[in-house]
Formats: structure tokens, sequence, C-alpha cells
């Protein structure tokens, strides 16, 4: 009897493996398919070999019918990816700094994508080192997960608290904070060549107050040749930085 309760369960436990499994199937086949896009520029296809875009995206735990934030998407060389695998059953929404990745929106495959948080304000004070970010909501609820990648950095510690704390707004329980960024060495004050890094420690304490709890440290972008030492744009460290990757939860 107790063999047979034992095997029932084992079953069932190797039924829901194979359902986790499944799910992330179909949304690497998407993930791939965005990646291997005609119309993605060729030198954004070059960096998929150093930014592994769909290890990380499955360390993060994307599905194809989530609700996700992508904060500050620059170029749009994520977006490029997130939104069409969001498109169909999911919902995607850019917020900050959006100026250049919104007009991907209008290609096909992309229209679901929505740009949110028009309201929010970036600037970096006269002589200061960072940015600052003022009026944050992301005007979103109930979100999945909100992503940021290699922006950390570029905000004082009021600019990260405003992110962070917005975030954790715009998430529900159990909604995931994706952050990756170049990493710094621990407690290293700011010198001239670590402007583009951060501390993951710091990180991991600014993102807790906020509420978050840390679930995982990624080390897919660990590079051991990069001795922190110098900025990221360096011929030496261009496209060889150690980044850290971090995945919170919303309680």
């Amino acid at each position: 009897m107790k063999l047979n309760r034992y095997l029932a369960l084992l079953s069932a436990a190797l039924l829901c493996g194979n359902a986790i499994a499944d799910d992330f199937t179909a949304t690497e086949e998407k993930i791939k398919t965005a990646m291997a896009a005609e119309g993605r520029p060729a030198e954004e296809v070059e960096r998929d070999s150093n930014r592994l875009p769909l290890e990380t995206l499955r360390f993060f735990g994307l599905r194809d019918d989530m609700k996700i934030i992508e904060l500050l998407p620059g170029g749009g060389w994520y977006t490029r990816i997130l939104a069409p695998v969001i498109n169909e059953k999911g919902e995607y929404y850019m917020a900050y700094g959006t100026t250049r990745a919104k007009e991907l929106l209008s290609l096909p495959g992309f229209e679901s994508g929505k740009v949110t948080a028009e309201a929010a304000l970036i600037s970096r004070p006269e002589g200061a080192p960072n940015y600052i970010l003022e009026n944050a909501d992301l005007g979103v609820k109930d979100a999945d997960m909100v992503l940021t990648f290699r922006n950390y950095h570029n905000f004082g510690p009021e600019g990260r608290a405003a992110m962070n704390q917005a975030a954790f707004a715009a998430l529900k329980s159990g909604g995931i904070y994706a952050v990756l960024d170049h990493t710094r060495r621990h407690m290293e004050p700011d010198n001239s060549e670590n402007g583009r890094r951060i501390d993951p420690v710091l990180a991991i304490k600014e993102i807790q107050a906020a509420g978050f709890q840390l679930v995982d440290f990624g080390t897919l972008h660990h590079t051991p040749d990069d001795e922190l030492r110098y900025e990221v744009g360096r011929k030496s460290v261009t496209n060889n930085s150690d980044r850290w990757a971090l995945k919170f939860v919303k309680p």
C-alpha cells in the first residue's frame, strides 16, 4: 500500500516536472525564433554569445504568457527578443528612457507592446555622477515580472530606491524582479574606472530594503578574465565584463 502511494507521488512529481519543462519549452522556442528573426540587426546577433539571452531569460523564469515590464530598454536589444515572445499570450510594457526602443513597437509581432510611465523624469543634476528618477510610478499593476539589464549602475542611491519601489508596487505577490549589471568590487569607492559597475551586495541590500526577497544569484555571466579594475568600455573589457544576475520575488 505504501509502495503504491510512493509510486503515485513519484509519478505526480515527474508529471509536474515535465509540465514545468514543457512550459518553458514553448517560451524557449519563441525566444529562439525572436533571436533568429530576419530583421534583427547583425551587430545585435553578434552579441548573443556574450549576453546569453536564452539562458538569462530561462534563469529569470520568463514565460510567454506573462505581463512584463522592461525598464530602460535603451536601443531595444532585449526588446527585440522580449516583445515578440510576449506578443501573442502576454503583455509587454516598456518604461523609462524609451525614446529609441518605442519605435520597435510598430514592427510586425511587436504590436501589443505598450509604453508606460511616460511622466517619469530621468535627469542628472549638474556635477553629479549619476542620474535621479522622479515620478517613477510605472502605471501597471499585478505584473508578473519587471526586468532591467545593465542599468542599475546609472542611478544614485535615491534613483535606485525610486526604481526598486516602483517595481515592487507594479508587481503582483509572487512577481519577479530581474536585475542584471556589471560587477564592481565589494565596497569599492567610486573612481574613474568603475562608474558603470555596481557592487552586487549593495544591490541586494537596496532591493531587499524595498521589500523584495532574494531568490537566486546567477553566475552565467561570470567572467574570470575581468579583473574588475577597468571601465567596461575599455577594449580589454568590452563584451568581456563580469556581470551578476539577481532574481528577486515580491512576497
